[in-house]
């Protein structure tokens, strides 16, 4: 019966209900594993008799623990208490004294870990084929490299084996193996995961990642995983937003026809295509940007001096015992050797002078969409070349985390020579519900498998509005995306909706008496005026009450008529408070006006 029975987390969840035992499922696992005849996939898994009294210990089944009986796999750079640890690299291994912060809240939910999985050694490649141990084989076609660095934790998701499993990514582990298995790959905002027990590959920009079979499944193990960790010092407080029918009038950018990179894939290209034709379908407004700012950034991470990151983790064993590393893996990570302090000064420089150049896109868009991987490389062409594929597969991956954006990877409908297809959305810091929210339309009317296996996607759960708990708020000036006091929306969960223009009824002023300085929105009496920039921003209301906290005299909030006639919430200013202010009506712009 099981074999009949794909293991997405609803699957098991309705299974368990109707009696179904948490060992039973153990066995269908062990039966599957022998089937699929991978030995490479797991680096320790655990036994069936370890794991049946993991099982026996869960007791009745418990519908208030979420994950009840839930098999996954971990990452073995992510530590499980009392096993071992390898990252890839069998001289830098050891036991585990406790479990990762995520594996530990994962077990407190009723998951069940069978085993820790290969991986590109030290999470350093986005091949999958770089491990003392082996390389596992790609679930769909293992001619095909399976991806890596967190290869083993997305192959065992595409053959079936478990519902989820944990990965990490810092220039693409947690989504170029899920475009290669045909599977769901959640890259979170940086800090919402915590990383307490992992082996850091480049601290400043690693995160937990999740790969499931499902957009649904990926983004509940997010959530349950989305905990502030006083313990590790990247951590952040993030607000726990659901999935909801995402707003199809926003705009979406996408490398432009000048930019886009597929090197000659003629199948990878129609295919991207015809996902953002469906995008256009649902009604976003695709808006094609110059990407090429973005590959310089890209450059950055494996060019520049981040990769000193790397060197710091196994510096000691690159000088006690340098052949104990992956010659590729050491030929990459040397390079730190030949950068100085001030090299790594010159590298940030840069990035902040790249930030600041694509600021505009950014700001001009909701989220961007770009295939997953540019093309499709098989294990012979990295035995011909180990280092070019590999830099390809992340033309757009390695950005992402520089640049402190949240990602998701969702296969669509397959290519036409019946490769996998997909695509990746991105957005900023804490926009995970929306692009995962977006990502669900790809597995509406999607005629796809789950990963390697025999089962066919089903239709997802229609997302429904979530409007009436949110309230648009209209800003001008120190509250806009990337400017001084932006943070007091973020920190609330707000998140950036478009941008758009009062009436033309509107005057504007530079105050002098607060600080940060900031601009006052005035309504004309006589009904002259200028229409001001602005920027909106949707907020769970019932943070609303500690936002207005922040709001200083002579600002009030109240009611803005915009450019096509609506009526928003937003920044206004007192009569009084323009006495000694400029009037910069005619300018029209707070960012325009603080630039001079």
């Amino acid at each position: 019966m099981l074999q009949n029975l794909a293991f997405t987390i609803e699957n098991l969840k309705n299974a368990y209900k109707n009696g179904l035992s948490p060992q039973d499922v153990i066995n269908e696992i062990f039966d599957r594993i022998k089937i699929i005849n991978d030995p490479n996939i797991f680096i320790n898994l655990l036994t069936l008799e370890s794991l049946n009294a993991e099982a026996k210990k869960l007791g009745k089944y418990n519908p208030n623990m979420p994950l009840w009986g839930i098999p996954f796999a971990v990452k073995d750079n992510i530590d499980v208490n009392k096993i071992m640890t390898t990252a890839g690299c069998p001289e830098f291994s050891y036991i585990a004294k406790d479990d990762a912060f995520t594996v530990n809240l994962l077990k407190k939910a009723g998951a069940l870990m069978i085993g820790k999985t290969n991986l590109d050694q030290f999470a350093t490649g986005l091949v999958g084929v770089r491990s003392p141990y082996g390389a596992p084989l790609n679930a769909v076609d293992p001619l095909i490299v399976p991806g890596g660095s967190s290869s083993g934790s997305a192959v065992s998701v595409g053959h079936g084996i478990v519902s989820f499993s944990l990965g990490t990514d810092t220039a693409g582990s947690g989504r170029v193996p899920a475009a290669l298995n045909n599977i769901v790959g959640l890259k979170p905002s940086l800090g919402s995961l915590s990383a307490s027990g992992v082996v850091p590959a480049c601290r400043t920009i690693d995160t937990v990642s999740v790969f499931a079979m499902t957009v649904e499944d990926a983004f509940n193990v997010f959530t349950l995983l989305n905990n502030y960790d006083e313990k590790d010092s990247y951590s952040k407080p993030f607000k726990k937003l659901p999935l909801s029918l995402p707003q199809t009038s926003m705009k979406i950018g996408i490398p432009d026809k000048s930019s886009i990179r597929f090197f000659d894939d003629n199948f990878q290209s129609e295919n991207f295509e015809s996902n953002i034709d469906k995008l256009k379908l649902y009604g976003f407004e695709i808006l094609p940007i110059n990407f090429e700012p973005f590959y310089e950034i890209a450059h950055l991470l494996y060019e520049g001096s981040w990769v000193a990151e790397r060197y710091t983790v196994i510096e000691d064993l690159l000088k006690k015992n340098p052949k104990a590393i992956h010659n590729v893996t050491r030929q990459i990570i040397q390079k730190a050797e030949n950068f100085s302090a001030a090299d790594t000064f010159k590298d940030y420089y840069q990035l902040s002078k790249l930030k600041r150049k694509i600021t505009p896109i950014l700001t001009s868009v909701k989220m961007l969409c770009v295939p997953s991987i540019p093309t499709f490389y098989s294990v012979k062409d990295l035995e011909v070349d180990p280092i070019t594929p590999n830099s390809n597969l992340g033309t757009y991956t390695n950005f992402v985390n520089l640049l402190d954006m949240c990602g998701i990877t969702v296969p669509t409908d397959p290519r036409k020579d019946g490769r996998p297809g997909s695509i990746t959305l991105l957005g900023m810091s804490g926009y995970d519900n929306i692009v995962a929210s977006t990502a669900i339309l790809f597995e509406k009317n999607c005629n796809r498998f789950l990963g390697g296996t025999k089962f066919k996607l089903e239709k997802p759960n229609d997302l429904q509005e979530n409007n009436n708990s949110y309230l648009d708020i209209a800003v001008c000036g120190a509250h806009m995306e990337g400017l001084s006091l932006n943070w007091q929306l973020k920190d609330l969960g707000a998140q950036f909706v478009q941008k758009s223009k009062t009436s033309s009824y509107y005057n504007l002023f530079a105050l002098t008496n607060l600080n940060p300085v900031r601009p006052g929105l005035l309504r004309s009496l006589n009904q002259s005026g200028n229409a001001i920039n602005l920027e909106i921003w949707r907020m769970p209301k019932k943070n609303f009450g500690e936002f207005i906290e922040y709001i200083q005299p002579p600002l009030s909030i109240g009611s803005i008529e915009l450019e096509d006639g609506k009526w928003i919430k937003g920044f206004l200013c007192e009569k009084s408070g323009t006495v000694d202010a400029k009037d910069i009506s005619k300018i029209g712009d707070w960012r325009e006006y603080i630039k001079v």
